[in-house]
């Protein structure tokens, strides 16, 4: 019995002991956290996708106290949330928030099965990254989308679909909070985050082939060629050729659509806008109406010449 009651009274003052050790250090090294952080992330959508640029919505909120607490919010934005929630979140830290202009993410790519036919078979992992590090997929295009759905298994918020018909994703501008998982998601970067613009109106080059024309002719018939004729075209220095490739800059275009009409390869796409009123077809000249007077007079003679004749037989 000696030996039990020794045991249990060294363990239970090693137990006393560690435990005294351990409230010591949890005191000495106890990381204080603002009590604010946790009610800015009771704001926050909760979504952890990452597209603020943190790892989660925890790491935002830490992120917007401390911006809060330095003066500014600038850089710090929940796509998800919007500029509801944060101006909801300003208005907890008694910040202002300016506006922010909403994005939506574009697939620049318009290579469908009509314009890009397959010149081989994939037989393997069906995942875009896979493929793509096989080379170039099933087309000639070894810049255009692969079609195999990555972007639609990174969307959390189902807004991302693939059309049978075209083989492309294509992207609901209702559902779409810009949170950016499908720009990492593709390895081709053909998926990129840009304004919406006015109700909904955007103009962007869909093709982001950087082969120079023929051979980019050769794998899509709507690739980019790089020819400039859009580049002179624009009014306001918003396209810019680079690598055989437009490109325009959201924040220059007026969305005037000039270079959409000069693009020898329709690559520039203009979404969202009305469309175009018929043109009234030409009215038909009315028929002239024949003149009388010959045929009265060709009357009257023949009319002289009866009275002449009767007179003559009187």
């Amino acid at each position: 019995m000696s030996f039990i009651f020794v045991a249990v009274l060294v363990l239970g003052a090693i137990g006393l002991v560690a435990a005294v050790v351990l409230y010591v250090c949890s005191k000495k090294f106890a990381v204080k956290e603002d009590p604010r952080i946790a009610d800015v992330a009771a704001l926050l959508p909760q979504a952890n996708c990452g597209g603020c640029g943190f790892p989660g919505c925890s790491g935002l909120a830490d992120a917007l106290v401390k911006g809060a607490d330095a003066g500014s919010l600038d850089g710090l934005f929940c796509p998800v949330g919007g500029q509801e929630v944060m101006g909801r979140v300003a208005d907890l830290l008694g910040m202002a928030m300016a506006n922010s202009e909403p994005m939506v993410a574009v697939v620049r790519c318009n290579g469908t099965c009509e314009h890009r036919p397959k010149i081989a078979e994939y037989s393997g992992l069906r995942t875009c990254a896979a493929m793509h590090a096989c080379g170039a997929g099933e087309t000639a295009c070894g810049f255009g989308c692969l079609g195999c759905g990555d972007c639609v298994k990174a969307c959390q918020f189902g807004a991302i679909t693939i059309n049978e018909e075209t083989g492309l994703p294509e992207v609901d501008e209702e559902k779409c909070t810009s949170c950016g998982a499908c720009v990492k998601a593709c390895p081709r970067k053909i998926i990129e985050l840009r304004k919406k613009g006015p109700k909904g109106r955007r103009v962007y080059v869909s093709c982001v082939n950087k082969d120079k024309g023929p051979v980019a002719m050769k794998a899509c018939k709507v690739s980019c060629i790089g020819c400039g004729k859009c580049e002179k075209e624009c009014p306001f220095g918003a396209i810019t050729v680079t690598n055989n490739l437009s490109y325009i800059d959201p924040d220059k275009c007026r969305l005037c659509r000039k270079c959409e009409k000069v693009c020898p390869t329709h690559a520039i796409v203009a979404v969202n806008f009305p469309a175009p009123k018929p043109k009234p077809a030409p009215a038909e000249a009315a028929p002239t109406a024949p003149k009388a007077e010959p045929a009265a007079a060709e009357t009257n003679e023949g009319g002289a010449a009866n009275v002449e004749s009767e007179k003559t037989e009187a």
